[in-house]
This record gives C-alpha cells, structure tokens and sequence, in this order.
C-alpha cells in the first residue's frame, strides 16, 4: 500500500518510498534549550513522532536525527538580538551549560511521558563546531558567502531559487525590505552563517575569523549532512520555521553541494489556545506539567492532538482535554471488552477494519480519519479477542496504552473498600446507603458515575 506525504517543497501529496535501503532517514529540528517546551512544541513532537511510527508500520526502518540547540538561536530568530541561551542564562543566574543540560532533561522527560520514541541519533550544537566551520568554509570557498567586520553571511543572491521553501520572492520584497542591523550586508536577506563574539561574549570558539560563534542554521545543515549525508528522505518541524531557519538550510546545501538536503519537507501546524495565539503576555503558556496538574495523564493530550489533521491548526481548551480524557477511558474499556469477549468476528470484518486503518495512516497521517475507525472497532457490537488485538496493533501508531489497565486498579485501599461497598449496598438496592456512599467519595476527591456497564469512578480534577 502506498505511502503518500504532502511535501511543502513541491506543495503536494506525493509516494513516499526511502532513497536507499529500506530506511527512512529523517532530520528533526529539535528544541532551543533556553527554556521549557509548551504543549505546542509538544505537538510537533507527537507529529514526527507518529510520521516515524506510520513508516515502519508499513515496514520501513528509520533513521532519525535530532538536534539540541544550545547556541546561536538568536531572540528575533533572524540575525538580530541576543543569543537565547545567553539571555536565558543571565535571567536565571547560571551558566549557558548548566541552562541547556537542564531544559534538555526537562524535553526529553516530556517526550518520554507522552510515548514518543527517542532519535537514534540527538546531536547537540555545541559539540560539532568543526563541522560547522568546515561548511562554512566550502560556502566562501564555493563564492555563496562573504566576510563582514562582524559576521560571514550567506548571498543569497547567488541563488537563482532562494524562496523555492516558501515561496518568498526576493524582487517583490526588496523595496519595502527592513533596515539591516549590519550595514556591511549586500541584501538584506543575507544571513548570518558565523558571527564575530564581542570580547565578553560567554559562547566563543576559535576560528579562521577570530573567537566567534555559529549562526543557528549553519548548525542544522553541518549536522544533517553528517549524519544523514548530503541528501536524506525527510526534514520535519513546525511550520514557523519555513521562512526563515528551513529556507536557509536549502540555502546552505545548495551553495556547499548543489542539492536540497531533503527530499520531503513536512511541517506541522500552530496550536492555538482558546482560538488565539499562544503567548506569554496573555498568560496561557501551557507545558504538559499544567496538563498533569489538573489530574490528566500526559497521553490525555496525546489523543487530543489527533483530533485535528498535523497540517491543520488545532485548537486547546480544557474543556477539550476533558473530553480526550473520558476518549482514552472509553478506548481503554473497549479493549478490556473485546479483550474478555466470546464471539467469534469474522477475518473479512477484521482486515476490513485493518485496512481501512492503514488507508487513513497512509493518506498523509490522517489521524482523525484513523480514530474514526478506531472507534467502530470499539463499538463494534459483537466483542472478540480479535478486535482487541487489532486495537493492540493499532496502538503501534496511536502509543496510547489501550491496554493500560483500569484506573480504579490503583485507586487508594480506602476509596476501593468504599467503592466495593457502595456495589454491594446497590446490589441489595439499599438506594440511601448508595447515595450516602457515593457522597461521601466525593467528599474524598472522587466522582461517581452510574452507567449501564456499571460504575466508573473519576478522580475530581
């Protein structure tokens, strides 16, 4: 079955099929880590993570490429302001290492709590400025980049295609173009590829330019190509980074080798909270430790990001969490259900089902369409081993736990005491004992629900 992707570069759905060897390689633009990851970087992260999971559900293997920016990620993500991790740095008194080891923790506890399998290979800015200044070299060796007094910067008007990302025309922009920090560039798309420490700047390294530092896409590219080669299958992050930090990739690779590094662009879509942006002046900047606080478990949100296609924005609230919540409940039941059931479901209905699954995962990670099926299954009247274990193999991709067991399971031995005599008063139809029961667990915190498959009993959040 083919695998089809839209691909920002060619703004269409397109096969995918790997350049070599059975295996999928993929670079990631990880974090700046300067400061905690939101629940919208969080849902970039559940995309690439379910794109790596659709792949080798189709049987491919995977090689995927993480980077860690610890330097050179300016405020204005252009070539103005201060460095990140610098300014984060002086705000809460430490040094740029201890900043950047202690929010690299912070994600990748993140990305463990939501089930998102880690890159074979995370490579930290830091750690490869050889590589970095070896491609800065060839860019000025090749006649794409030029030295100012503060910085060397790519030209990019030696591309005949610089915007072939997104879609930018250098003619159209240059009569309303901003003013330039630095004078000495000859357009003022040029972007900064290495710049020039001050005296005092904490983050410097030697270099046939004197001490300075790197800008943030030469990273990106230096290490793309060293782990990954000068061409690989896919280069995946948010949306936001189109304009700038991708189409400067392009640029580099172009200028170094003469080829795009990726041959599929894939981007995922903003997250906005309560219809609008999100952001700190407005104070709805949400982590998942705000999700967890409110008594959700971290794959709440997991299943709340499929409700909306990757390319789609999607929009947070609370009262929207809560409904993903009582999903995964509902989904976990589902598979005890079939899990316990007896009747025999034809293997017609069954591959139906698989592959009706597998056409929405295929269709360029149409996750919502894939939960659709997902819930027939659930609902499907007749209950059967076969459905569970198809729901098991679903959770390949979903990673939602479907077999998690009940929450009640870990309830304290004083709420299960009064749980169990609360059935027993219901039992012998004892109606005031079970309302006074019930009362009395929400007294300690927990709510009672009576449905026809019995009692579901929800911590109150």
């Amino acid at each position: 079955m083919d695998i089809k992707f839209y691909n920002t570069l060619t703004k269409q759905k397109e096969v995918f099929v790997p350049i070599s060897d059975n295996t999928a390689r993929i670079y990631s633009c990880g974090p700046t880590v300067y400061k905690n990851a939101t629940i919208g970087n969080m849902r970039t992260n559940i995309f690439q993570d379910v794109l790596k999971r659709v792949i080798k559900y189709n049987g491919y293997k995977i090689k995927h490429v993480m980077n860690i920016t610890d330097v050179g990620h300016l405020v204005s993500d252009a070539d103005e302001g201060e460095d990140k991790m610098l300014k984060s740095a002086r705000e809460e008194h430490k040094s740029p290492l201890e900043i950047a080891e202690y929010y690299t923790k912070l994600f990748f506890n993140d990305l463990e709590r939501l089930n998102i399998e880690m890159p074979d290979v995370v490579c930290k800015a830091t750690d490869h400025i050889k590589e970095m200044i070896e491609f800065v070299k060839e860019l000025l060796d090749n006649g794409y980049a030029y030295e100012t007094s503060t910085a060397i910067y790519f030209d990019v008007s030696k591309l005949d295609d610089y915007g072939i990302l997104s879609g930018i025309n250098l003619r159209d922009q240059k009569a309303g173009a901003r003013v330039e920090v630095d004078k000495e560039k000859k357009n003022p798309y040029d972007f900064a590829l290495w710049i020039k420490a001050p005296e005092n700047h904490l983050m410097k390294w030697d270099s046939p330019w004197g001490p300075s530092y790197p800008g943030w896409h030469i990273e990106c590219s230096a290490m793309g190509r060293k782990y990954l080669g000068e061409q690989f299958d896919i280069h995946t992050g948010g949306i936001d980074l189109i304009p700038t930090h991708h189409e400067n990739e392009i640029a580099q690779s172009k200028g170094a080798c003469g080829k795009i590094p990726a041959r599929f662009w894939m981007h995922g879509e903003y997250l906005l909270i309560n219809g609008g942006k999100m952001s700190k002046s407005l104070g709805n900047v949400y982590l998942l430790d705000d999700i967890i606080n409110r008594g959700y478990e971290p794959l709440t949100y997991r299943l709340f990001s499929y409700s909306s296609h990757y390319r789609n924005k999607l929009n947070f609230t609370w009262e929207g969490i809560e409904s993903a919540a009582k999903s995964l409940e509902r989904l976990r039941d589902g598979y005890r259900k079939h899990l316990s059931g007896n009747d025999d479901v034809d293997d017609d209905i069954v591959n139906n089902f698989e592959e009706k699954f597998h056409e929405a995962i295929n269709d360029d990670l149409n996750m919502p369409l894939a939960m659709g099926i997902v819930w027939e299954v659930v609902r499907y009247d007749k209950k059967s081993i076969k459905l569970a274990e198809l729901l098991k193999k679903f959770d390949i991709v979903l990673a939602l736990e479907v077999d998690k067991e009940k929450e009640e399971e870990n309830l304290p031995k004083e709420i299960l005491e009064l749980i169990e005599a609360r059935k027993k008063a219901r039992e012998e139809k004892n109606w005031a004992e079970s309302d006074r029961l019930r009362d009395e667990l929400q007294e300690k915190g927990y709510n009672v629900k009576d449905t026809k498959d019995g009692m579901n009993v929800e911590k109150i959040r």
